[in-house]
């Protein structure tokens, strides 16, 4: 039995596709918080429980009989984030589940500038200290967040941001496709896995060339202060732990923390990984 956790979001949900595709619906299962929201894997014979980050007592409820859990990261930050993944890691401790693993991020690290890399590293911390067998996917960061970086600028034709560096941006479907392909050779990694990255670390100034030769219109990048920026993202209303979140992804950038390139990935689905232009060109066809 595969228990997934977050199975009705874009990595959870893409992951229990890749496993239904290569192993039988009963050997399934989802820990979701709204059972009806995953009401359709339900129909197709997948275990379906409702188990909230929130109540552990419903998580190991969820994990009973788990070989393995996929651990998906929670949307969160901070204290709140990781208190999460711990009352996740109890819950599957006492489930007995087999073996954890988790979607972690290239760059986690007790010293990251990013928020969210500081509380992969404190949780893969938890997950060492559980003494059961554990997998930290390292995944790339994810495309779909340069491309939100991209919204405005997708009709502007000006990417207005702070400065940064170069980022492996990687896609969703090939991270679900190798961690399909982890899960089902249990062990084939133990603690942190390399990088699981697209092929190429960029950054705007280069996605601007690709947005240009993409589209047929020209694209300018233009660096913004980071102050300027914190004050644009509260303008437009959102609070200030998510400017300052953002700003960190910046600043982790210009320090370096995402630029590798490696071909785990490549190695894992068989095939290179999307580049990011062809990320851009499907999302902006849509």
């Amino acid at each position: 039995m595969i228990i997934v956790t977050g199975a009705t979001g874009k990595l959870g949900r893409r992951t229990v596709e890749r496993l239904l595709e290569r192993i039988p619906a009963d050997r399934v299962g989802v820990s979701v918080r709204d059972p009806r929201k995953a009401q359709d894997l339900a129909d197709r014979g997948v275990r379906v429980r409702q188990g909230s980050f929130d109540d552990p007592d419903t998580l190991v409820h969820a994990f009973e009989g788990a070989e393995q859990l996929l651990l998906v990261s929670l949307d969160r930050t901070g204290e709140k984030c990781v208190s999460g993944h711990r009352a996740a890691i109890d819950a599957a401790v006492k489930a007995e589940v087999g073996r954890i693993l988790y979607t972690s991020q290239t760059g986690a690290a007790h010293d990251s500038r990013f928020q969210a890399c500081r509380d992969h590293a404190r949780t893969e911390d938890l997950l060492r200290a559980t003494g059961l067998p554990w997998t930290a996917l390292r995944n790339g960061f994810y495309a779909a967040s340069a491309l939100q970086f991209l919204e405005s600028a997708r009709h502007t034709g000006d990417i207005a941001l702070p400065a940064d560096g170069p980022v492996a941006w990687t896609g969703h479907d090939d991270l679900a496709e190798a961690t399909a392909a982890i899960i089902l050779d249990e062990g084939r990694f133990d603690g942190p896995t390399p990088p699981l990255t697209g092929p190429a670390a960029l950054d705007f100034d280069t996605v601007a060339e690709i947005a240009s030769q993409t589209t047929g219109r020209p694209f300018t990048r233009t660096v913004v202060p980071d102050d300027a920026f914190r004050e644009q993202v509260l303008a437009h209303g959102a609070p200030a732990a998510i400017a300052d979140l953002l700003l960190g992804i910046f600043g982790a950038a210009r320090n370096g923390e995402f630029t590798t390139v490696d071909s785990t990935l490549a190695e894992l689905i068989g095939r290179e990984p999307a580049t990011f232009r062809t990320q851009l060109e499907h999302a902006w066809a849509e």
